[in-house]
């Protein structure tokens, strides 16, 4: 599971004074966190739920205990649900926190200098992997990744010139003559 930990500021004269707020909540897909994925059942705390088990090498902290909130720990932490998902491709992103928007009057991250703090917990160089952090805004219809709208239009237009097509040939080369009349 990706376990760095990101942390966003604003720089006001030359210090850390401002922290961006970033929302952890939100950031899995419904079905996932309320389907697919679930902790152990039974009763009592989860601690006990999950003691025939043991973290994975780079984890800091035991499933059961990746947030202070209860309602985000063991196998529904959104963090957690959002990492096991599988990418289609060998190159992805997964989306880490929510910057709100206060209201729609302000920016979301005013103009200015921004520091961002990073604590490196889960290693990458024995597969060759790379981090970024993208900042992205996304809208109704999605984020800014072009692809799937100009893919639909472009199979869209083929299929119309496709069935214009046919359309034609299908009125030229069709049988003008019944066979249902039989003439002796």
């Amino acid at each position: 599971m990706f376990n760095d930990t990101l942390e966003l500021f604003l720089v006001v004269n030359g210090s850390f004074s401002t922290a961006i707020p970033l929302k952890k909540k939100g950031i899995a897909w419904w079905t996932d966190k309320n389907v697919k994925f679930r902790n152990p059942p039974g009763e009592g705390p989860l601690q006990e739920r999950f003691k025939d088990t043991t973290k994975p090498v780079n984890w800091v902290k035991p499933v059961y205990l990746l947030d202070s909130d209860q309602d985000n720990n063991g196998f529904i932490n959104e963090d957690f649900i959002v990492w096991m998902r599988t990418a289609a491709l060998p190159t992805f992103r997964k989306l880490y926190r929510i910057i709100e928007r206060k209201s729609d009057l302000h920016p979301t991250l005013p103009a200015g200098d921004y520091f961002l703090n990073i604590k490196y917990n889960y290693p990458v160089h024995s597969f060759d992997g790379r981090k970024r952090m993208i900042l992205s805004t996304i809208s109704w219809m999605g984020g800014k990744n072009p692809f799937l709208g100009i893919a639909y239009i472009t199979t869209g237009s083929i299929s119309f010139l496709l069935g214009v097509v046919l359309l034609v040939i299908n009125h030229k080369y069709r049988n003008s003559s019944n066979t249902a009349d039989i003439t002796i």
